[in-house]
């Protein structure tokens, strides 16, 4: 004999079913503070190693060839600082207007604002070029940010949290395979070592690897490290070679490095100059004549007109020589003073 229930079934229920009223919330209860949003965060930096990590917490990405920026989104409202502290939102218009179009509320995007190539790399020179040189004031159209991190989203700050998770948040704003002005720079599931090949292979310049468990510390604290398949630094420009058959007069510039907190001569260089970028760069160094050297220099060019050491010049270059000159230098143009670049440091 079968047992009818006590209970009608839910589908003889003529009521509807409800569960208990609910509790007005009490006042008194803490809610979920809100993080207020940062005017500025200074930004985390890769430290340069000759080989790339092992180990499955290191995640890998493209090394990005650019300036360095962080996208604020307010409700509509958008700034895009540069890693010096300055506002370059008319700079980039068409990053900013892509930002709007991301439908997020608040929040804040790391990453490089780049121009590519046809092969879709970096080039920094283009970049320069697209801005009207160091201190120019043009509108870069065709400038695009390559995102690689979130540090605030929806009122509250993602600092603490591990690089794992922002990634995951990051991903559901920006999704991959987009063409427009805001990409994500996409994570590559590889050994590093083969991801370095390969980047080298291609023409990029190098590899960024990153600690998934990491959270987001400002500085060079090695959580990032960044290894270059051609090194490319930053060098103070000290004074230049005077050459009647060279563009714009430049035979060479002569370059310095910090080492033991004091400027000192680490070589020369001589290609890489274009036309319209020698003329400009002269009108820039003839402003910043100086009478003496800023560096102790024991070379034997002639014609050398010394400048204040106010240039920076991103240098690519092969190797250094045993007493710390630069070998098979290479010109790729001047760092604004917006990027805040660091002037390489001799260990």
């Amino acid at each position: 004999m079968v047992k009818r229930p006590s209970k009608p079934l839910l589908h003889e229920q003529e009521t509807s079913l409800r569960g208990k009223p609910r509790r007005r919330r009490d006042p008194a209860q803490p809610s979920l503070p809100l993080d207020p949003m940062p005017d500025r965060i200074e930004p985390c930096l890769a430290l340069l190693r000759q080989k790339p990590p092992v180990g499955p917490q290191w995640a890998f990405e493209v090394k990005w060839d650019g300036y360095r920026v962080a996208v604020h989104l307010d409700h509509g409202r958008v700034r895009i600082i540069t890693r010096g502290g300055h506002d370059w939102t008319d700079r980039f218009p068409a990053i900013a207007d892509a930002a709007r179009k991301l439908g997020v509320g608040m929040a804040i995007i790391d990453g490089e604002a780049v121009v590519l190539d046809e092969q879709g790399r970096s080039d920094f020179s283009a970049l320069q070029q697209s801005l009207g040189g160091r201190g120019g004031k043009k509108t870069s159209v065709s400038s695009i940010l390559m995102a690689f991190d979130l540090l605030y989203f929806d009122g509250h700050s993602l600092l603490n949290t591990e690089l794992s998770a922002r990634r995951h948040l990051l991903e559901g704003i920006i999704p991959s395979g987009t063409d427009s002005a805001i990409r994500l720079s996409e994570e590559v599931e590889a050994d590093g070592a083969a991801l370095l090949a390969a980047a080298c292979e291609h023409g990029l310049e190098g590899i960024i690897g990153k600690d998934r468990n990491s959270p987001y510390r400002s500085g060079r604290g090695g959580d990032w490290v960044k290894v270059k398949c051609v090194q490319s630094d930053t060098f103070a420009v000290v004074g230049y070679e005077h050459s009647l058959s060279a563009r714009a007069g430049i035979g060479a510039l002569l370059l310095a490095a910090r080492k033991d907190g004091k400027l000192v001569y680490v070589g020369s260089v001589g290609t890489g100059f274009k036309e319209s970028a020698a003329w400009k760069l002269r009108e820039q160094l003839d402003k910043l004549v100086a009478k003496k050297p800023a560096v102790d220099y024991g070379g034997r060019r002639k014609n050398v007109v010394w400048v204040r050491p106010s240039l920076f010049a991103e240098i690519e270059y092969r190797a250094w020589t045993h007493d710390d000159k630069l070998r098979h230098a290479s010109y790729k143009g001047l760092r604004d003073s917006a990027d805040a670049a660091d002037i390489y440091e001799i260990e």
